[in-house]
């Protein structure tokens, strides 16, 4: 028997979701019941499983939901930019952007609950991935030394892998958004002619 289609969600669904999301990134999600997520939102717990079978499945799906809108007006944000140099800037400034939305107690939630790490683990390669193809770009283009890009892309890839798992964040007691944006400087002043 093949699976049933998947529905698309309604427009209140799609408002709940984003309350949601604006919710937990206040407030991150670990100490929510859904009867407390249901008296907050004002909505019946009913509605709150039309989006998920469970607290912990709805965390999954708000939390993507929150990386998946962020990339996407990420990728608004760079289109039709040429120059690798502000790609990269204006990219990485994105990312600070919509990290800086997220309260310690979101992020904790994120590094404590695996599913939710997974997804924000998904965007940072996802992250690494596009910076690779700005900085070949930029050796192509010849705004960048050609400093064995290759390596400086795995490096920056490591560099996104520490300030998602929270290593970097522990060490030096700075956030996500902060790493970001000292990677963005890093990169630029390291990869310029």
């Amino acid at each position: 028997m093949p699976p049933e289609p998947r529905r698309r969600p309604t427009a209140r669904q799609r408002a709940l979701l984003g309350d949601l999301e604006a919710l937990f990134l206040a407030e991150g999600f670990a100490d929510f019941t859904l009867d407390d997520l249901a008296g907050r939102l004002r909505c019946s717990k009913s509605t709150l499983y039309a989006l998920a079978p469970s607290k912990e499945q709805l965390a999954v799906k708000v939390v993507t939901h929150f990386f998946r809108g962020a990339g996407e007006r990420i990728e608004e944000r760079v289109a039709g930019i040429d120059d690798a140099r502000k790609l990269i800037g204006e990219y990485l400034a994105g990312v600070a952007e919509h990290l800086n939305r997220a309260s310690p107690s979101f992020m904790r939630d994120l590094a404590e609950f695996g599913p939710a790490r997974e997804a924000y683990q998904v965007n940072s390669r996802f992250a690494a991935q596009r910076l690779r193809q700005f900085i070949d770009k930029g050796v192509a283009d010849g705004v960048f030394r050609d400093v064995h890009a290759r390596l400086v892309a795995e490096m920056t890839g490591l560099i996104i892998e520490g300030i998602q798992t929270g290593v970097l964040g522990q060490r030096i007691d700075v956030s996500d958004a902060e790493a970001f944006t000292a990677l963005g400087e890093l990169l630029l002043g390291g990869l310029n002619k």
